[in-house]
């Protein structure tokens, strides 16, 4: 059996070894290194895939989400509601953008934004919600659309963990994840479904007005070489990781069919354990269904019950098993983000997951052998104590 891998990029790389290297020495041949031609190729190309009007490309998947809700001209001290469960980047831009974080409750079954929690945080100070498509599937946009229209707020998806997920609405229309809403960010982090090997991120929308203002900002607020017309940052794409991205963009799909393979594997054999609840998608489908598209995988999260988590995670690691806890401490309890607005009894589920859950190998090199010696291990710790 291989080495475990959390995530195996080395493996992935061999597949594509060729192309990207000799993307790169083109690079190098012709030093187009920043905004080249490879730029602008991968951003069409992924502008064609999503079916989205824009794609701006930028340094990474931080300021993607920071450089969104600048573009859409947020003013200090405006309310911008997002999930306790997730990431520290997406409250951490609003922090720095002077606006104020509302954290609310997350689902207990998709780990997504609770739409009751919405609805109880808005207040005439707020103006966008963001919602993180958490662990590879979207949130209920349905409904976070039809919140966002009755109180006139904008919707910034943060899609760093959910690029090719594509959700289905209520009436039965489909859509990729980040084109949703008013404006989207992503991140191409090495580690994502679509990543690079360095930093990268992006910013989607489908409004030519808005697109227009990002395009200045992501370029020192620049249309035209020292005409600065905005108040911008330096985060853009370099060439070498618009190659890297360009060359994985056409095998995305299979990436994430395979990472639902894996995941189907892995409920399989967690199926007979009633410590263990598996990933459920959005659709509610019975496990993963055959022609599953909501749900990219980015993470496969457990939750256990009556498990001493922290000593499984100790126990996988003894085993030689990578594993992570995403995340065992609510942003409401970090200490950058503490308020006392905030009220335990509004964070139920969110206190409940941060020592429940557990993230197991996911990646497209999975082997059978190795999902086997995981799953047994796993299941072995649990019979056992």
């Amino acid at each position: 059996m291989k080495k475990i891998q959390m995530v195996d990029l080395k493996g992935q790389y061999a597949a594509i070894k060729n192309e990207v290297d000799s993307s790169i020495q083109e690079i190098i041949d012709n030093t187009s290194f920043v905004n080249g031609p490879k730029v602008h190729q991968f951003q069409k190309n992924l502008e064609n895939y999503l079916g989205v009007k824009h794609v701006i490309p930028c340094a990474n998947g931080t300021d993607a989400l920071q450089i969104a809700m600048m573009g859409l001209g947020l003013e200090q001290g405006d309310e911008v509601i997002t999930a306790d469960f997730t990431f520290a980047a997406t409250v951490e831009v609003i922090a720095l953008l002077k606006l104020t974080p509302v954290l609310v409750d997350v689902n207990p079954d998709d780990f997504n934004i609770s739409i009751d929690a919405i609805k109880k945080a808005i207040t005439p100070k707020t103006k966008a919600i963001v919602p993180v498509h958490l662990f590879g599937q979207c949130a209920n946009m349905d409904a976070i659309m039809q919140i966002a229209k009755e109180h006139n707020l904008y919707v910034i998806e943060d899609n760093a963990q959910a690029i090719g997920a594509t959700y289905t609405s209520t009436t039965g229309t489909k859509a990729k994840a980040g084109t949703i809403g008013h404006v989207a960010s992503t991140s191409f982090f090495p580690s994502k479904n679509l990543g690079c090997y360095g930093d990268g991120g992006a910013i989607f929308t489908n409004d030519d007005d808005l697109a227009h203002t990002i395009r200045g900002i992501v370029n020192h607020g620049m249309y035209e070489r020292y005409h600065h017309d905005v108040v911008g940052v330096n985060s853009r794409l370099d060439s070498i990781q618009a190659a890297v991205l360009d060359a994985k963009l056409p095998k995305l799909d299979s990436y994430n069919n395979a990472r639902r393979d894996a995941a189907r594997k892995y409920n399989a054999a967690f199926a007979d354990v009633p410590q263990i609840t598996t990933p459920k998608t959005v659709n509610n489908c019975e496990g993963i269904c055959d022609t599953c598209d909501c749900h990219v995988f980015h993470q496969y999260t457990l939750k256990v019950d009556n498990v001493d988590r922290d000593a499984l995670v100790k126990h996988l690691n003894a085993n030689n098993i990578p594993c992570g806890v995403y995340y065992p401490i609510p942003l409401h309890l970090q200490k950058a983000y503490k308020d006392e607005r905030y009220n335990e009894a509004d964070f139920p589920v969110t206190n409940q997951l941060v020592k429940q859950v557990i993230s197991l190998p996911m990646h497209t090199e999975l082997e059978d052998d190795q999902i086997y010696f995981i799953t047994t291990t796993v299941k072995d710790f649990i019979a056992n104590n």
